[in-house]
């Protein structure tokens, strides 16, 4: 397949399972993909595809980028853009699509800022195999721009009004939500194993989740409080039922905590 003349041209640092469906799709839609990744100097599946440049660097992946897209990690995020802005030109913006803290987006925008290196906040509200550059993504900051260029190659992206940082902080919040539920849904489970009564509480947390709705939430947000004393006595006995199970409490330690510090 041969290039168009006018093909956005797209760095990708970090070509991990993420990384790779994304520069897979970038390529598919008609870009060319200059892809850097440490751990792996050449990456199967994207080694030798035509408009596929394996780097040396970040500096080497973003230089003539119209786009760069750092799907590295949260630890690598400050570290690869410092090692990119030198060989960055102008009109390059770049993309942090690593599941970090909305202070560490800030960050990066500060330092583009003071580069004139537009920074956009992405976060990707769902897994990417699957999916692929169509993951529904949140963009904030210097969004629009980077925003326009993935949707004309097929990403799916909502643009929100406001700082870099604001799509960070809406994933998180819903993270402390799904994958609290998530883990206290296996640790309930795995403590009802312990206890031979696992596939009644199965079937119980279904029948539960599937009759929920908005009201749900009001519910459980205000008897939570009213009831914060009672319930956190009640976690303080359920922690205690884990250890002699033999399952670490952690979420249901932890919710003790919780209504403890909620107790009047």
């Amino acid at each position: 397949m041969s290039l168009a003349p006018d093909a956005p041209v797209i760095a990708v640092l970090g070509l991990g399972e993420a990384g790779s469906l994304l520069a897979r799709d970038l390529l598919d839609a008609g870009a060319a993909v200059r892809g850097y990744d440490p751990a792996l100097p050449s990456p199967a599946g994207l080694a030798g595809q035509p408009g596929f440049t394996v780097t040396r660097s970040e500096a080497e992946a973003a230089a003539g980028a119209t786009l760069v897209l750092s799907v590295n990690s949260s630890k690598a995020a400050l570290g690869a853009f410092e090692a990119a802005i030198p060989a960055i030109a102008a009109g390059t913006a770049w993309a942090d699509l690593n599941t970090a803290s909305p202070g560490l987006k800030r960050q990066l925008a500060t330092l583009g800022d003071r580069h004139a290196i537009p920074v956009t906040d992405i976060a990707m509200m769902a897994p990417v195999p699957g999916r692929g550059l169509k993951v529904p993504m949140l963009a904030s900051g210097d969004a629009a721009v980077t925003a326009a260029l993935l949707a004309r190659l097929g990403a799916s992206v909502e643009v929100l009004d406001g700082p870099a940082g604001l799509a960070a902080t809406r994933k998180l919040l819903r993270s402390v939500f799904y994958k609290g539920m998530a883990t206290s849904i296996v640790e309930a489970l795995e403590a009802a194993r312990a206890a031979g009564l696992e596939d009644w509480l199965h079937e119980h947390i279904g029948a539960e989740l599937a009759k929920s709705d908005l009201a749900t939430v009001d519910r459980i947000v205000a008897g939570t409080s009213q009831h914060a004393v009672r319930r956190g006595a009640e976690m303080a006995a359920a922690a205690a039922m884990l250890t002699e199970l033999g399952v670490p409490p952690l979420m249901a330690d932890a919710s003790r905590a919780v209504h403890e510090r909620l107790a009047p």
